[in-house]
């Protein structure tokens, strides 16, 4: 643990720590709520030639943040405008992960406050994410940040699995 991670914009060169952060707090965070067999296949190296992708990519309309302590990425957020339909004016927090280890440390207090801060400075006066339906660890975390359920369902089809995500949002003036 030690000291408070600073929070940046994520560099190319994060692609790995950002992998290792995003494979290791799917395990443990989607245990019991995705099939085993997708969460024991998740490869760090697919997700850092996906994040090398991301973080490179030309025209992205979203930005991504990462906890960096003493070089060794421990935690990430990605956020940018509304990607769902009718969502354009609103910020969509689109993704925010701690390793496990650094759960209750307060990596993801500094990710989230970071996030809320550059989407109100876009000019944002909302945001909105989802939460996996039955993420109870998650859903409390956002709820202690003043990220409130509205009601919207979504589910996400996937090949293997349909996902059913919560909404939350939250005022951001």
């Amino acid at each position: 643990m030690g000291r408070t991670p600073e929070i940046r914009i994520a560099a190319i060169d994060d692609a790995h720590g950002i992998a290792l952060v995003h494979v290791a707090s799917w395990r443990n965070a989607y245990r019991g709520l995705m099939p085993n067999d997708v969460l024991d296949a998740l490869s760090v190296e697919q997700r850092e030639n996906g994040w090398r992708r991301i973080i490179s990519a030309p025209n992205a309309t979203g930005r991504t943040v990462v906890a960096d302590r003493d070089g060794e990425i421990v935690g990430w957020a990605s956020f940018g405008p509304g990607r769902d339909e009718g969502a354009s004016e609103q910020g969509e927090l689109r993704g925010l992960y701690a390793h496990p280890t650094e759960f209750s440390t307060g990596v993801g207090h500094a990710l989230i406050s970071a996030v809320e801060i550059a989407l109100r400075e876009d000019g944002f006066a909302s945001a909105y994410l989802w939460v996996l339906d039955g993420n109870d660890r998650a859903a409390r975390f956002y709820e202690s940040h003043g990220w409130n359920e509205d009601g919207t369902v979504k589910l996400d089809e996937r090949q293997t699995m349909t996902l059913r995500e919560l909404r939350r949002t939250k005022s951001l003036v």
